[in-house]
């Protein structure tokens, strides 16, 4: 029959993309499934929660970086 397929996630190698994109799995308490299956074993609305989360935080993170430019 069908084998289980296992996934090698490190979190200690991540790059800092994915990074952010693992903070924000853990923020939102999916860390065990992603290091348990890896990114795919999440459903579109998990991912999509994810991805809507690392635009916000990007934007804030531009934002302060032009508030210190400008102060």
């Amino acid at each position: 029959m069908g084998k289980k397929k296992t996934v090698d996630f490190d979190p200690r190698k991540l790059s800092p993309q994915e990074k952010l994109k693992f903070e924000i799995a853990q923020e939102l308490g999916l860390d065990s499934k992603v290091m348990e299956g890896g990114w795919r074993s999440l459903t579109a609305k998990e991912s999509g929660r994810i991805g809507g989360l690392i635009t916000k935080k990007k934007r804030e993170m531009k934002e302060e970086a032009l508030r210190r430019e400008e102060g």
